[in-house]
């Protein structure tokens, strides 16, 4: 019997590569606006843009008006000029096209699918996010997708949680763990909402701050085996102990 029958797993920076993705979009909207892109503009964008995330997250700005905010935030730092809405409506059809799930994902998803439910959550925009799991070939393996927009309210305000695992019908909270990369939002939301979380960290960063999650994973290897628990996988048994 798997540890964990129910996961809730976040999606940028977890299962989708958004770093390259951004990029990638980011660089076709500056071209096809007729400005020559340089990496310092990515790194300006990518600043304010984390910024405004932050604060959306603390429940200060309205993700309606942080996806205009971050280009004119964007452009004053940039000393560039533009529209705004333009650039955020080119972009978002660029994000929608260049989406890459990291290796391993899908394969990590379908092993995982045969003893948990597993849901997607995340604060990202609805209809970009759906169309970015369909094209990388993962949103099969969700038996719920959750998005910010949709729920009245964002991660990690344990009412997100909550009325995911009402949707669900999970009740047993002991058999639910939420996978993430961002400790704000991910980690601190799930410990909120009393659940066990595993900060997926692929970039070994060190955790400067007070959140502190149950597990910590670098590989889907490693997650895998959180989830089975002692047992180990169906056909595999382990003597790994990762709480």
């Amino acid at each position: 019997m798997a540890r964990y029958n129910c996961l809730l797993m976040d999606v940028d920076g977890t299962l989708l590569d958004f770093a390259e993705t951004e990029r990638v979009a980011f660089e076709k909207t500056v071209g096809h606006f007729d400005i020559a892109f340089t990496p310092l503009m990515l790194e300006q964008y990518r600043t304010v843009n984390q910024k405004l995330w932050e604060l959306f997250e603390q429940g200060k700005i309205k993700k309606e008006t942080l996806v205009l905010q971050r280009w004119k935030d964007f452009f004053q730092t940039a000393q560039l000029e533009g529209d705004p809405a333009a650039w955020n409506l080119y972009y978002f059809e660029e994000l929608t096209r260049s989406s890459t799930a990291y290796p391993g994902a899908a394969e990590t998803l379908e092993e995982l699918a045969e003893v948990a439910t597993i849901a997607f959550i995340t604060n990202g925009v609805d209809k970009i996010q759906r169309a970015r799991l369909a094209a990388a070939g993962i949103a099969e393996y969700a038996d719920e997708i959750f998005v910010s927009e949709k729920m009245g309210c964002a991660k990690p305000n344990r009412k997100f949680f909550d009325q995911a695992l009402r949707r669900l019908g999970v009740s047993n909270r002991q058999k639910v763990l939420v996978a993430g990369d961002s400790l704000q939002a991910d980690i601190k939301g799930g410990s909120a909402a009393g659940l066990d979380t595993c900060w997926v960290n692929f970039d070994e960063k060190e955790n400067t701050t007070s959140v502190r999650p149950v597990y910590t994973v670098q590989g889907y290897e490693e997650l895998k085996m959180i989830v089975y628990g002692e047992d180990g996988p169906p056909d595999v048994k382990t003597n790994q102990n990762q709480h």
